[in-house]
């Protein structure tokens, strides 16, 4: 029998506030870790719609894309997945305290840079700090780069 592959799709959100950068403390297989709001392409969605919807489930703040910071192919260390990131760039709203997060998150930390750089044995995989630091060097990309066709309305 032929395995397809195929890269699994993500997004992720780059929030900066005052210097520090929205992160999340979450379970994972190898123990607690940090990584940006961030989480799978959901079916019928676009890549706005899911990284606006996994900041709210994972944060509870609201969330605006603005910026494509980049696109970023990781395949992990183990062999057994490769990772196709979509990090934007964007503004939030205020947090919705009565928000549950989602299972698995123990927390949302506001880092530094510093902080990302001492803390980054514990990062979920090297694109966090990566899409950190092609936040501060500048990387925005304009949203029309994206086009999004529903089910029913291809061209």
């Amino acid at each position: 029998m032929s395995h397809r592959w195929k890269p699994n799709v993500t997004v992720a959100a780059v929030i900066e506030r005052d210097g520090r950068f929205l992160l999340v403390e979450e379970e994972t297989a190898d123990g607690l870790r940090f990584n940006q709001p961030a989480g799978h392409l959901e079916a019928d969605e676009s890549l706005l719609q899911a990284v606006a919807r996994e900041v709210m489930e994972e944060s509870a703040y609201p969330f605006t894309p603005e910026y494509l910071v980049g696109i970023y192919q990781w395949p992990r260390p183990q062999g057994d997945a490769t990772y196709l990131r979509f990090a934007f760039g964007g503004q939030t709203g205020k947090s919705d305290p009565t928000r549950t997060l989602d299972d698995g998150i123990i927390r949302i930390v506001w880092m530094t840079l510093e902080e990302l750089h001492a803390t980054r044995a514990r990062h979920r995989n090297p694109l966090v700090l990566q899409c950190v630091e092609d936040w501060l060097s500048g990387r925005r990309y304009g949203l029309e780069l994206l086009r999004h066709y529903s089910r029913g309305s291809l061209p």
